[in-house]
């Protein structure tokens, strides 16, 4: 864990430098992509040890299958390559090597690498092989129509702003960036039309990573501090348990999982801070000329802590690994999209038992959100005052449903996970199963669009935020969409 905040901290300063000394326009794509990828090969390197050369032959092995297989079955062979060797590393380093290991370890870049693999690999499929009318829109638009270099592939998936921690990004951003072509294509869509205002500022990101960094610095205080007094692990402690009533139990359940998200708001934002100093992450500028680096943010805490409702929380939770599970699996699913999602995140995840028990029980708590959402939430939604107590209760019930769901994700093992939910009689199971019983899953569609993500009415900062932002943050699809666009208006003001 030492080695890994040392070499992200070595990364920051080195992104400052890549973005000061090898900028775009003073230095060559070739130059950049050496540079990028070797800095990146020595962090894992220094950090993991020669474990760092499952990174490289994941990769090699990867770009030889795409090269010799072929555009029109790569996409499976390259899936099936990159998910099962992944496993294999997960399987081996926890039940040969060390059971309930909690520090950084090589399975974690490797996690982050399977998905530019799998991801880049669909995208080339997409582009050479399959027709233009048969893609979606947000197909077509991250499409690869040639096939990258073995160097433009190592870098996209080893480069040292991402080795480590990420977060994910599409192959076409990347190359875009290292090109030095994204400030161009972002400057060119202030207020929806070509500005000269923009065109030739090269917009600094100085101050979106001082505001990161302070996020780090306050998260990784509070770790440290509240963390550890509040531990997962206590909410099965047999004294506990008998001694304590249902509402100081439940209430200790939501702060023991509130105390264990900021080592993810820490590593996540750290990540972003640092693809940020390299240049990388700009998204453009709002109607007012103010500039947005998260292109390739991986959460927004503000929404995650005040969700009103469990898609709004999973939808600004790692965020770019949403976008994956989307791409390579939800809209290519031929059937229960929704489970076949939560099994490979499960999988992707890695091989602990808790992790499928966590997914299991998200996929119940999923539909039966969703049944809630749809049938009943559009009467509460006209007087502000029923909004208010509406936005409260949704709120509350969110914050336990997600607590009680991921309890399995932090304990890892079945036994302690069945303890837990047997202590509390597999309440929430049973409830969501009862709503699934009650309310039919879909209904018309009146209303639905119009209230899909419920803001808490109390947190008016963060509703005149999205309001500026025209939703952008509200969901990840909003965000991809935005995305989307951009690419899509690339391609067209390049041809």
């Amino acid at each position: 864990q030492v080695n890994f905040v040392v070499c992200q901290l070595f990364a920051l300063l080195a992104a400052i430098w890549f973005r000061t000394y090898l900028h775009s326009s003073k230095t060559s794509p070739f130059i950049r992509h050496v540079v990028a990828t070797l800095l990146g090969l020595y962090l894992a390197l220094f950090c993991f040890g020669w474990y760092a050369l499952h990174f490289v032959i994941q990769s090699g092995i990867s770009y030889y299958i795409m090269i010799i297989i072929g555009v029109e079955n790569m996409h499976k062979y390259c899936f099936v390559f990159a998910l099962g060797y992944l496993t294999v590393c997960q399987i081996t380093r926890v039940y040969i090597f060390d059971y309930g290991q909690y520090s950084a370890d090589f399975s974690g870049p490797m996690m982050i690498i399977t998905q530019k693999i799998t991801s880049l690999a669909f995208e080339i499929h997409d582009g050479m092989f399959r027709k233009n009318e048969d893609l979606t829109p947000s197909q077509r638009c991250l499409a690869v129509r040639r096939m990258p270099s073995l160097l433009e592939y190592l870098s996209y998936n080893c480069n040292f702003m991402g080795i480590l921690a990420g977060p994910l990004c599409s192959y076409k951003d990347y190359i875009t960036f290292i090109e030095g072509r994204s400030y161009q294509l972002q400057q060119s869509e202030a207020n929806g039309k070509e500005d000269t205002k923009y065109e030739q500022t090269d917009p600094s990101p100085n101050i979106a990573v001082a505001q990161k960094l302070l996020i780090c610095g306050l998260s990784l205080l509070f770790h440290m501090t509240i963390t550890k007094t509040l531990p997962v692990e206590y909410n099965i402690d047999d004294n506990f348990r008998a001694t304590a009533s249902w509402p100081v139990r439940f209430f200790y359940l939501y702060m023991s999982l509130m105390a264990a998200r900021p080592k993810y708001y820490f590593a996540w934002t750290l990540a972003d801070a640092i693809n940020n100093a390299a240049g990388f992450g700009f998204r453009g500028y709002d109607k007012n000329g103010v500039t947005h680096w998260d292109l390739i943010s991986n959460l927004r805490i503000q929404q995650i802590e005040f969700s009103t409702s469990f898609k709004m929380f999973l939808d600004n939770w790692n965020i770019q690994t949403a976008l994956w599970l989307k791409r390579v699996c939800y809209e290519r699913a031929t059937f229960s999209p929704t489970i076949q999602t939560f099994i490979l995140s499960a999988i992707w995840h890695g091989v602990y038992p808790g992790y499928y028990l966590t997914f299991l029980t998200g996929v119940l708590m999923t539909l039966a959100a969703r049944a809630i959402r749809n049938n009943i939430r559009h009467y509460f939604v006209e007087s502000p005052a029923v909004k208010l107590c509406y936005d409260i209760i949704t709120w509350m019930a969110t914050q336990l449903a997600i607590s009680y769901t991921v309890v399995p994700f932090v304990l890892l093992s079945v036994k302690p996970s069945f303890t837990f939910y047997s202590s509390c009689y597999f309440c929430l199971h049973i409830a969501s199963i009862l709503v699934l019983l009650v309310f039919p899953l879909k209904r018309t569609q009146k209303g639905s669009k119009k209230h899909e993500i419920i803001q808490p009415v109390w947190s008016k900062k963060l509703e005149e935020e999205n309001l500026l932002q025209k939703n952008s943050y509200s969901t990840t699809n909003n965000s991809f969409s935005q995305k989307q666009e951009i690419t899509c208006r690339y391609q067209a003001l390049k041809q």
